[in-house]
């Protein structure tokens, strides 16, 4: 696979909301599928085929501890990547309240 199609792999992974709560779940500790599944609106088996994606990208780790798959982010690079992201669409939201009139 070349490096423009596994960019494509990983963007494909972020793009979508399920998959983002779980990368920023897991930015800074290791997770196991019980405690992903807390709090959220979606099943197990939804979860854990949005974990697979994820795993399949290279963005995720899985370990297996007794009974349960623990989580964790494989690089922390995804995660500057999403910062840089969020900041862009913060001045591009202030960018337009500017226009506005807005503060």
């Amino acid at each position: 696979m070349d490096l423009d199609n596994m960019q494509v792999k990983i963007f494909k992974a972020l793009a979508h909301p399920i998959r983002l709560k779980i990368i920023k779940k897991l930015s800074d500790k290791k997770l196991c599928v019980c405690e992903l599944n807390k709090d959220v609106e979606f099943s197990q088996s939804n979860l854990s085929q949005h974990l697979k994606i994820l795993k399949d990208a290279g963005i995720l780790n899985a370990q297996k501890n007794g009974l349960w798959m623990h989580y964790s982010i494989k690089n922390i690079e995804i995660l500057k990547a999403i910062d840089i992201i969020e900041q862009m669409l913060v001045n591009n939201i202030k960018e337009i309240n500017e226009k506005l009139g807005g503060n």
